[in-house]
């Protein structure tokens, strides 16, 4: 990673807690290569218009986790057309789920004073009962890289929040359905995917007719963390090597 001066990488890629400098979470984990990331480049035309998309994609989760964070916090906030099927579809699952969390905890800057990292968390939730590590995200699956950042966040969290039993990732989406065949239309980052789905046969030939924009909420729960956080030690330590000369300026290393 190439960065301007070392005050770069301390306002980039890590939070002052309590007039120390932590690496966050997110900025660490980015050292693992990441193959969906690589074909999602692949199919662009060039590298800058991948990063036109994903820079486009960005922007709206951020948007939807901004709606998402003020409703936690027992807010009603204006809900913009764009993403109003996706923030319908997450107020049906806190209903459904009796999803409860408490305002302390929602976009909640932590830290780990031992193996010194920081990050925000999402929320800490109760589902129907269970105390566990929320983090939303808006990609379009859950990926396994994820368990990387909710580790940290649970070994961060375990010993403060008392009952702490698991972790969930939950996604949250919206696209169209065809009428005809079921696949589906995405639209994210000002490009269209298509998915054929199961049917791919009737998919690939179909003239398709695409319903209204619905919604959809995945949840996935990850409750054993030991050995994720272990592997999140250990790209921690890799993006140490990567970083030591900036990380020894800084008076990390």
């Amino acid at each position: 990673m190439i960065y301007e001066n070392s005050e770069d990488l301390k306002l980039t890629h890590g939070y002052d807690i309590d007039g120390t400098w932590y690496p966050r979470v997110t900025k660490i984990v980015e050292i693992k290569a990441k193959p969906a990331l690589y074909r999602f480049y692949g199919k662009m035309s060039s590298f800058a218009e991948g990063e036109r998309v994903k820079e486009l994609s960005a922007n709206e989760g951020t948007l939807v986790h901004e709606v998402i964070e003020k409703i936690l916090l027992g807010k009603k906030p204006s809900i913009p057309l764009s993403i109003e099927p996706s923030i319908l579809a997450f107020l049906d699952f806190l209903i459904l789920n009796n999803v409860q969390v408490k305002e302390e905890h929602v976009e909640r800057r932590l830290a780990n004073h031992e193996h010194r990292y920081a990050g925000t968390l999402d929320a800490v939730a109760s589902i129907d009962g269970r105390l566990g590590i929320l983090d939303i995200k808006t990609s379009k699956e859950i990926y396994r890289d994820y368990n990387l950042q909710t580790a940290a966040y649970f070994a961060a969290m375990k010993d403060e929040v008392k009952g702490l039993q698991t972790r969930w990732i939950l996604r949250i989406d919206q696209d169209r359905s065809c009428v005809k065949c079921g696949a589906t239309l995405r639209s994210k980052g000002g490009t269209n995917q298509v998915r054929n789905g199961s049917n791919y046969k009737q998919a690939r030939f179909c003239n398709h007719e695409w319903g209204p924009i619905k919604g959809k909420v995945e949840l996935k729960e990850s409750p054993l963390w030991e050995d994720d956080f272990s592997a999140f030690l250990s790209a921690k330590k890799l993006w140490e090597w990567e970083n030591v000369s900036w990380l020894k300026e800084i008076g990390y290393l």
